[in-house]
């Protein structure tokens, strides 16, 4: 087994709960696997995805309130459907960028198996209400920023961990708020989950941050000047407040980016 055709091979697999123990069992065998310096190419479809949840328009995805069990269920659906695609996003990053540190390959196997873990705590947790992974309508935003820079490891570092999944750290506390105030032993197992999930993806960020950085410094591009370029060419959405600095700071985000969050300015 080799470990960035091994990432390919699990990407490729359509089936969630299969999927997921076997980017598990990648994240834990990584250390120990030869990585290739050529990416594999694939023979099937990337990624491999169930048929369910039927993937809509954003706008389509009904909000549903937390306060009752069907609307409890429909959340846990739609964080579940993250972390879904955050395995494949984590398994494409490990199989498609070549010419990258032998840590680099490691790290997104690593950030693979503890969203594998993520998802098969949030599809346990549906399944004791009556529902599965598919049962409601999703969307495919965080993939299709994957597509938009499958050609730009650098655009993809900057975009999908440390924007896209950076928002992660923004919302989840106030999700737990609301959860906090329905206060059934449903959603408190919610919380419990979500304090799990916002621990690690903090790390996930540190990642997308110091490979970031890393390729910046690599390719002669100043980091805060380049991301609103990259934004803006990419067409990814736009920052907004509230922010969870001490989130964000703990994930290496520095006083700089941090004042140009809350102060864009003009484009650079």
């Amino acid at each position: 087994m080799e470990l960035r055709s091994r990432a390919l091979q699990v990407l490729c697999m359509d089936e969630p709960q299969l999927k997921a123990a076997a980017a598990r069992e990648l994240a834990a065998l990584a250390a120990s696997l030869p990585v290739a310096q050529a990416a594999p190419q694939p023979t099937q479809a990337i990624p491999g995805r169930p048929t369910k949840p039927e993937l809509v328009h954003p706008a389509r995805v009904p909000r549903r309130s937390p306060s009752k069990p069907e609307g409890l269920a429909a959340l846990l659906h739609a964080i579940a459907h993250i972390e879904f695609n955050a395995i494949n996003l984590a398994l494409d990053a490990v199989w498609r960028f070549d010419g990258m540190p032998h840590d680099y390959y490691l790290q997104w196997a690593q950030v693979a198996g503890e969203e594998a873990y993520h998802f098969t705590l949030l599809r346990e947790h549906l399944e004791s209400l009556g529902h599965a992974y598919g049962d409601f309508t999703a969307h495919d935003g965080l993939w299709l920023m994957c597509e938009k820079t499958q050609d730009d490891i650098v655009a993809r570092m900057a975009l999908v961990p440390r924007t896209l999944e950076a928002r992660g750290l923004d919302a989840t506390p106030q999700i737990q708020d609301k959860l906090r105030n329905v206060g059934t032993p449903a959603a408190m197992r919610a919380v419990e989950i979500l304090d799990i999930i916002l621990r690690d993806e903090v790390g996930h960020v540190a990642i997308g941050n110091h490979w970031f950085k890393w390729l910046c410094d690599r390719d002669g591009f100043h980091p805060v000047a380049l991301y609103p370029q990259l934004i803006d060419r990419y067409a990814a959405p736009k920052l907004h407040p509230p922010f969870n600095m001490d989130a964000r700071r703990r994930a290496g985000f520095t006083d700089e980016e941090l004042a140009r969050m809350l102060d864009p300015g003009p484009a650079i």
